[in-house]
């Protein structure tokens, strides 16, 4: 049988891992600042890894930390209560705080409109049910 990722081109490859890596880095910045979504950049590195690095793939969705990010979302398990919560409250602090700072309205409506789209979906995800 074939090996998919051993016949993509060397650069595509390079530019896939490129491109899971700046994820992973963007999704465990995302831990700490609530402007920036974690589970969204995690699943983009997944799907970048799967396609050039099995290694890589199976490290992040094994990781202690990251992994039951990425697991919990595949398996349609959902999202924790307790993190849609803080997510919502803290992305909503963070734009509000934002809006009053920026001047520009134009900006306020991308940061709001923005924060509405991510409430709605975080919302419409499933609460994953903790034991």
């Amino acid at each position: 049988m074939d090996n998919p990722i051993g016949n993509r081109p060397l650069m595509l490859r390079y530019g896939l891992l490129a491109i899971g890596w700046l994820s992973v880095a963007l999704g465990v910045i995302g831990i700490f600042l609530p402007v920036l979504p974690t589970t969204p950049f995690l699943l983009l590195a997944a799907a970048c890894f799967a396609r050039s690095s099995p290694r890589f793939y199976q490290w992040l969705v094994e990781h202690p930390r990251l992994g039951p990010w990425i697991r919990d979302y595949l398996d349609g398990n959902g999202i924790p209560l307790k993190s849609k919560v803080y997510a919502i409250g803290l992305m909503w602090a963070s734009i509000l705080l934002s809006c009053y700072l920026v001047a520009q309205p134009w900006a306020r409506g991308f940061m709001l409109t923005s924060a509405v789209l991510v409430t709605v979906y975080i919302l419409r995800q499933k609460t994953l049910q903790r034991p």
